[in-house]
């Protein structure tokens, strides 16, 4: 496809926007708590705001809407059901509530990971953060591989060209304005994203024959309209139980213990604010995935009227498609910088979020405290840099790779989020536990989610709740086992000191 010189001229206005507005922010920074938590003085509105645009890659910017336009290989889809994840991530989030967010207000924290410090000790503390950093750096170099993809199909730019446009963009405005920069950009990502969606919405209504009410007849006569699945079944991801159980279990682990959001509590003024941040962030959620399943139910509508020359086997085909061939110039460059701000708000994020646990977790520990502020600093920048061009790397390698593999590396997020959670509820809620036996438990989490991941047909939404639930009961039996051991040699020393007597 040629991009027409206005779509050109939209997408160049965000890249220059978004790079101007970093450069902006990051002005005066001197501390690594001004550049990893923006000196903890931001708005809770606009930490909300960045914790939607985090959580929403391009990924689901495409694939929700192909979600309700049609059924996938196991019969699931085709319509409203995957709101029932979203249920679940309201619960979730009233839990960290309640259970972790006070744990973050005590004391000038940087890392989610440093609480585990405090309850258990450093090799906790290191054995979760360096999951975290392991995790993040595969996962978002896949991610932005697929984003790549989708690119390639709207524009016609080799994989290569658009890994690197949206890598290096990222990278600059993130290394220079630190989280500041990232948030406020989150901000200004997340109305392009919606932008795009509505403006994509407004056409397909203006293109439906018969207008919205010939549209909802037609979806509900093929069951579109469905929202809830009370079938009791672990193999399939988008029933009632799997959505309000694993999307709660799901939230808790990616919004209560992963690094890549606790830093947008850790950036707010107060526990109270960073609360009603996420709280609303459900509900903006909640409505945004309604905006893109809706999206997917009017495509559906529009090609049963206007059938594409080739019918669509990939679900996350459908959306670009429509874009590159039904939006009118002007609209396309809107969405196509719609998808790279979905792409960037949640790239920016990791890669601020992936310094802070190095120089948090690894280098000051390890190096002391006997450096400048403007040292740590430079260390924090230089290790952005440095988590861009892993993450890249990682996905310029991945298109050696068969579509496949990609699935199976981004679901490794899905079994290690389980094992770091259960370590945080261990350390919460279990108070006689100690380190090592945590440490069993995360170990015995992890080997039993590889298992369930290759070996069973357990759907993802269960692999946080399975997880967790092995690192947990694993934890409390190596403690009581332990205390066992001890008990019955301090009775053996007991009793040979009596009969010495």
């Amino acid at each position: 496809m040629r991009l027409h010189a206005l779509d050109l001229a939209i997408i160049a206005a965000y890249f220059v926007g978004t790079t101007l507005l970093g450069m902006w922010l990051g002005r005066g920074q001197r501390t690594t708590s001004e550049y990893f938590v923006s000196g903890r003085n931001l708005p809770w509105w606009a930490i909300a705001l960045s914790i939607v645009a985090t959580e929403t890659s391009t990924v689901t910017f495409i694939s929700v809407p192909g979600y309700a336009y049609m059924k996938d290989a196991n019969g699931e889809g085709g319509d409203l059901t995957f709101l029932q994840l979203a249920c679940g991530y309201l619960i979730g989030r009233l839990i960290i509530s309640v259970l972790f967010i006070p744990l973050y207000f005590r004391g000038e924290l940087l890392t989610a990971y440093q609480v585990l410090a405090h309850r258990f000790g450093e090799r906790a503390r290191r054995a979760a953060s360096g999951l975290f950093l392991l995790t993040r750096s595969l996962a978002d170099g896949f991610r932005l591989f697929a984003t790549a993809i989708v690119l390639a199909a709207v524009t016609g730019w080799s994989d290569p060209t658009s890994i690197l446009l949206i890598g290096g963009a990222t990278i600059f405005y993130t290394y220079v304005g630190g989280q500041r920069a990232v948030i406020w950009t989150d901000v200004m990502q997340f109305g392009v994203y919606m932008v795009g969606a509505l403006a994509a919405l407004d056409v397909l209504l203006a293109r439906l024959p018969g207008g919205w009410e010939a549209a909802w007849a037609m979806a509900e006569a093929q069951g579109k309209w469905r929202v809830f699945d009370f079938t009791w079944d672990l193999t399939r991801s988008y029933t009632f139980w799997s959505g309000i159980i694993g999307g709660a279990f799901l939230t808790m682990a990616t919004h209560g213990t992963d690094q890549l959001i606790v830093q947008r509590y850790l950036a707010s003024r107060t526990a109270r604010q960073a609360t009603a941040a996420l709280l609303v962030s459900a509900l903006i959620v909640l409505l945004q995935f309604f905006l893109f399943l809706l999206l997917g139910v009017l495509l559906f509508v529009f090609y049963a009227h206007f059938p594409p020359s080739v019918p669509f086997t990939k679900s996350d085909r459908i959306f670009p498609y429509f874009i590159v061939h039904e939006l009118p110039m002007g609209l396309v460059g809107l969405v196509i910088a719609a998808i790279f701000a979905a792409a960037m708000s949640t790239l920016s994020s990791s890669l601020n979020s992936s310094a802070a646990a190095v120089v948090t977790d690894f280098y000051r520990p390890l190096r002391g405290e006997g450096f400048s502020e403007a040292h740590y600093l430079r260390v924090a920048r230089r290790l952005t840099l440095g988590w861009g061009i892993v993450q890249i790397s990682v996905a310029l390698v991945a298109r050696a790779l068969s579509q496949r593999v990609v699935d199976e590396v981004l679901a490794i997020a899905a079994f290690t989020n389980g094992a770091i959670l259960g370590v945080f509820f261990l350390g919460t809620l279990a108070g006689r536990v100690g380190e090592s036996a945590a440490l069993v438990g995360m170990v015995s989490g992890l080997l039993v989610m590889l298992y369930i991941r290759f070996f069973t047909a357990i759907a993802w939404p269960w692999f946080v709740v399975i997880g967790s639930a092995t690192t947990v009961i694993t934890g409390l039996a190596s403690q009581t086992l332990r205390e066992i051991a001890i008990r019955r040699v301090e009775l053996t020393r007991i009793e040979r000191s009596r009969a010495h007597r």
